[in-house]
């Protein structure tokens, strides 16, 4: 049976787990959650999801939730299945799990007073406090990626794929920090330039 992903076609959550669906070659059944109707609240997802939060997987009964959970069971289920997303070399291992937390965490912050699907208006003086840090660590990327192509190498990860969601948020945002240093620029293009970012970047759809 097909893997069938609930959720909201264009959340970050989503959007990341769905191109990993992509990049592994897996073919995925969408069944869209309206979070304006609050149907994720529901007792019928609450049933699947206790936390009542988005997205989940179910895999013939089998039922996942937190994104980043959902890939790597993925990429654990499919090893020899279109992308290999995690480094073959246990030495890649380690940077590969202190990339993951870094930038989603912090482009989550600049997404939620940012986006335009809140009302509320951004703290100027917050804004900038979160810019400079932001600027702080994707001075490190540009670094770390100016001696080699990937974040945890010289292959693409789940660490690069990761960053996809909300890093695609920050130029329509106005906030051009990726944009400013070459390194970083080059491996964010390439990323958002994959088939798999742009089978979705517009709208999670069935692939199956």
């Amino acid at each position: 049976m097909v893997i069938k992903l609930f959720e909201g076609s264009t959340s970050t959550c989503t959007t990341r787990v769905a191109t990993v669906f992509h990049e592994k070659k897996i073919p995925f059944e969408f069944h869209p959650v309206d979070w304006t109707k609050a149907e994720h609240k529901s007792a019928e997802f609450k049933a699947k999801q206790p936390f009542g939060q988005m997205p989940y997987i179910d895999d013939e009964g089998f039922i996942l939730y937190e994104s980043r959970a959902i890939c790597r069971y993925l990429e654990d289920k499919y090893p020899n299945q279109g992308t290999k997303l995690v480094p073959l070399d246990i030495r890649e291992r380690p940077c590969l799990s202190k990339a993951l937390p870094l930038k989603p965490a912090i482009l989550m912050r600049w997404h939620r007073p940012l986006s335009t699907r809140l009302s509320s208006k951004p703290d100027p003086a917050r804004v900038e406090e979160l810019k400079t840090s932001l600027a702080a660590k994707l001075d490190v990327y540009d670094e770390i990626l100016s001696k080699q192509k990937y974040i945890a190498g010289d292959n693409v990860t789940l660490a690069d794929l990761f960053h996809l969601p909300y890093g695609s948020l920050l130029a329509p945002a106005g906030i051009n920090l990726i944009q400013e240093r070459p390194h970083v620029a080059r491996w964010f293009n390439e990323l958002q330039n994959r088939p798999s970012w742009q089978a979705i970047k517009d709208g999670v759809k069935s692939s199956a």
